[in-house]
Order: structure tokens, then sequence, then C-alpha cells
């Protein structure tokens, strides 16, 4: 294993880079419009009921939204007070990684997991791009720790507090969460043949805790939707919050119905988890393979040298998500930290043999990663977005010289597998979190028209749009809701102010409708990134305008 020092150096450096990322600007669409939900709660004092705009949000639970609405009352309504939770979570499933590593192999095992959780390059954009996933992956991964030591120990404590963890994740995200956690314990108890664990009075108590635990996200549901049957979510009426979070809401992701289909590809997991787990994919794959293999060789023989709830886990959930008609690359998240503890026992294990060649391929691997890494910060710096003077790039240079330092150093190949792949993860997400995202978050329209609107005075309840385009970043930054009004409402306001498209300003023009002042920024889907905006010289062509205009 690394020394204690070079470890402890690795881990505040990947800190420091979400820490970073905490005052980088809200994206649209989920994290800004997730930050306005939260913050509606606060400013209406209504922490029972959940808006997205206009409409009531049946989709997800309340506690990722309660959690950011207690640091707005701690801290202000602000987007690094958003973002405390999801790292907050974040480090408590490293923690939990650790635990559940030790457990089910050894301490430095358990180690090594919690570095490679936190620099996986879905969980570093998790506390940047925030969601309900942050939450939802560190208490199901606690949650899976604590109640594995129930099972391997028979600890009360241990049962109480995971069945805890499995009720917050269940408030965060609903059915998904108990799979996440249910699966690879079902594979545990089946491998070790421990089902009299299932059978145990502990159990009854752990039931009653999970039920107290979401007894405050029923109880809001029930208050928002199962109280108020005339009320139509989705077409629908007659709508339970309770039969939805139970029964419904699982089966709608599946099936694509209420939220809609984007993907029917049953591999789209598979190449996406080759980013998301970057720069750990190929040792990732290289030890899902190994221990599969060896499983199959041994006819899943019960071996106390191994351990089924990892690979029995990622292999389960992987088939049920992968059949889901509406997928998005961060619901892999709930399994990067099985993929962590797997890779990490991989790795321990060519080193405890002696296996020199593979550790030298998985080496000359990293190596590839990283010359991707240095020439992606390379086009982002000198290219894509171009600092202003040459001072600037200096802490980029310090940051390749001290990669470069590593390289050249002469250790065994563990040890600079581990340095090399943690060293890319932060130079990457480095730059990304201080420079490309501030940088691509010029192009978001309604962020960057608040900023004006702050600096100009304008007053944000006088602010109207003409379409029931959201507007996420401009409510948050504005701390107020753009009102939604029509042509005819406008002709009869005075001293208002219209947020408008190129199309909807020509369409004014034709309505005679004038105005004295205008205020124009540039508008990009900064979340669907393509060739042409990245390239410098064709950005222009492809960017939309937005304007605030002030009526006469």
């Amino acid at each position: 294993m690394i020394s204690t020092a070079r470890y402890w150096s690795l881990v505040i450096l990947i800190v420091l880079v979400y820490l970073a990322g905490m005052f980088v600007t809200l994206f649209e669409n989920d994290s800004a419009q997730f930050a306005v939900m939260a913050m509606r709660m606060v400013q209406e004092n209504d922490f029972l009921s959940l808006f997205k705009g206009p409409e009531e949000y049946l989709d997800k639970p309340h506690m990722h939204y309660w959690l950011a609405a207690l640091c707005y009352k701690l801290f202000g309504i602000h987007d690094w007070a958003y973002r405390i939770p999801a790292i907050l979570a974040s480090l408590l499933g490293a923690y939990s990684t650790f635990g559940l590593g030790k457990l089910l192999y050894n301490k430095n095992i358990g180690k090594l997991a919690a570095l490679i959780f936190l620099t996986a390059q879905t969980i570093v954009l998790s506390n940047i791009d925030v969601r309900t996933d942050a939450v939802l992956t560190g208490f199901t991964v606690f949650a899976i720790w604590k109640l594995a030591v129930y099972i391997e120990k028979g600890s009360l404590a241990s049962l109480i507090l995971g069945a805890f963890g499995a009720g917050i994740a269940f408030s965060t995200k609903g059915q998904i969460a108990l799979l996440v956690i249910g699966l690879p314990l079902l594979c545990h108890i089946a491998y070790t043949r421990r089902w009299q664990v299932l059978l145990h009075w502990k159990v009854i108590l752990a039931l009653v805790v999970f039920a107290f635990t979401i007894s405050p996200m029923l109880y809001a549901y029930y208050q928002q939707f199962d109280l108020h049957p005339e009320k139509v979510i989705r077409g629908r009426g007659n709508r339970s919050g309770l039969l939805f979070i139970f029964w419904e809401q699982s089966f709608e992701r599946l099936s694509g119905e209420g939220v809609g289909k984007n993907s029917s590809d049953y591999f789209f997991f598979f190449h996406t988890f080759l980013w998301v787990f970057l720069p750990w994919t190929i040792i990732g794959i290289a030890a899902y393979w190994n221990q599969l293999r060896t499983f199959f060789k041994v006819h899943f023989r019960r071996n106390s040298k191994h351990e089924l709830l990892t690979v029995g886990g990622i292999g389960l959930l992987f088939v049920i998500i992968s059949f889901a008609q509406f997928k998005l690359p961060h619901y892999l998240n709930i399994l990067i930290p099985l993929f962590s503890v797997l890779a990490a026992a991989y790795l321990v294990s060519l080193k405890r043999r002696g296996k020199t060649k593979a550790l030298n391929l998985i080496l000359a691997g990293q190596y590839v990663i990283l010359g991707l890494v240095f020439t992606t910060t390379a086009l982002i710096c000198f290219y894509v977005f171009e600092w202003p003077t040459w001072l600037a790039y200096l802490p980029l240079f310090l940051g390749y010289g001290v990669v470069a330092y590593f390289i050249v150093k002469k250790e065994a190949p563990f040890i600079r597998i581990i340095t090399i792949s943690v060293m890319a993860s932060v130079l990457l997400n480095a730059v990304l979190n201080l420079h490309f995202y501030p940088q691509l978050l010029g192009y978001q329209g309604g962020s960057t028209m608040a900023g004006i609107i702050k600096k100009e005075e304008i007053p944000v309840d006088r602010i109207h749009k003409l379409t029931e385009r959201h507007t996420w970043a401009m409510d948050f930054y504005n701390q107020y809701p753009v009102r939604i009004s029509t042509v005819k409402e406008i002709r009869s306001f005075a001293d208002v102010w219209l947020y408008v498209s190129e199309s909807e300003l020509s369409e004014l023009t034709k309505s005679g409708i004038g105005w004295d002042r205008e205020f124009e920024v540039n508008q990009f889907r900064i979340t669907r990134l393509q060739g042409k905006f990245l390239n410098p010289i064709t950005r222009p062509t492809i960017l939309n305008k937005m304007y605030l205009i002030h009526l006469k």
C-alpha cells in the first residue's frame, strides 16, 4: 500500500477539487431546477409540497430537497449551500466504501476503495452538477456496509444504522434505493448461506426504524396528493403519492410512461461506464471479469477468500437498469462503491501475488488515460477557452510538473498506478472546476442575465416570459421566479421587463410592441456539448441569443 502521508495528500487534493466546484454556477436543467424547488420550500415555508415551476411534482421523494432547504436556512440561499449535502453525502459514501472494503477484505483494500470512489469521474461530477444521486449513493453504500456488518457479526447497532441509511436513501429516490441495497446483500447472504439473519427478531426492529425514517416523506406525499384526488398529475387524476412511491415509480421508469423514453439501447450503460469510472475504467473491467471468471471456474462454490456481494450486485443491477426505457449516465453512480471495492481488491491481489506483468500492463493503460487527460486539459486551456495572460497558465504548468515528477519517479508499479490515476483525476477536474465550467457557464443565458439584473438593479418581481420554457438558473439567482404572461396581458402592464428569445423578440416587433431598454446574452444548452461549440471558430454560428427588454 502507498504511504500514509501520500494517501492523505491525495485525499486532500481531491477534496480541494470538490470544494473548488462548490462555487461554480448551477447547471441547467436538473441542478438549477432542484435548487429552485428547495428554495421555494424555504421562501414559502412549505416543506410538505414539491413543485416544479407551476406544476405539482410527484417524480421523486423529498429528502434531497429537505437537505438543501436546511442548508439554505443555515447559510442562506447560495449555490454553494445547495451543494453541501452532496459533498457531505459523498464523504459519507467514501467512508462507507472504506468500511465495506475492510469488512469484505481488509483495511488496505478499504482505504484504496475509498480513494477510487472519491476520484471516479461521475462521483466528482455529481458534486458539481448536483442532482439526487450524491445523497442516494452516499446513503445506499452506508446502508449496504452496516447491514453487511450485521450479516457477518450480528451487530444490532449496525442493523439499526443500516435501516436508517436505507430509509434516507428511499426518501431520496424511492424504490431504486431498496434494489441497490437489497440485491448485493441477498447475493452475500446466498453465497455465505446466512439465511438465518433474516429470521431474527432484530430484523423486526430494523423494519420499525426504516418505517419511522421514511414516515416524514410518506406524510408529505399523503398531504400533497392523497388528500387531494382532484389534482391532475401528468394527465391523470386521483393520484396517490403513497401508491406511487411504493409501486408505480419504478415501473414508470422502466416503461418510460410518464417520464418519457430517451433510450432503448440495452447497452447504454456498458459504453457509458467507459467514462463514468475514469480513470479506473480499465481496472474496474479487469476486476469484474477476473472475479466473475473465478466464480465460474469453481462453479460458485463457497470460499472464504471470495465474496459475491460486489460482483453479484453489479451484475443484477446492470441488467435491471439496462431494461429501463429512460436512461441517464448518473444512474450508474449507485454502482461506483461496489466497483471501487472490487477494483481495489483486484489491484491488491495482483500486488500480493507478485503479478508484475499484469500490473505493468495496467500501468501502461493508466499512462494512456493520463495522456488523454493531458491532451484534454491542454485543449481546454489553449484552444477551447484560452486564458487571457500567460501568468494564468502557471498553475496548469505546475500541475503538469507534479504529474511528470511521479511519472519519472522510480516506484513499484502498484504505487505508480494509484498515484498516476488519482493525479489524472485531480488534474482533469481541477481544470474543469476552476476554468472550463466557469467559462462554459458564461453561455448559460439565464444565470448570465441574472448577473446583469443584479448589476442594473432591475426589480425581479417585474420580469415576465411569454412561454413555459424553464428559466431555472435565472429563477435561482434572482431568488424569484420569472412570471408567465401572454402578449395580451403584457399590453396592459406598465414598467415591466420581458425575458425572450430571438424568435419571440421578432414576434413582439410584428405585434407593434416597443421597448426602450435591451440587454442581450448568449445562450447554449451547456449540458449538451458538441464539437461546433467547443471549436471557438464555429462557436458563434450555433449560439442563440436571449434578451431582457423593458417595455415602454
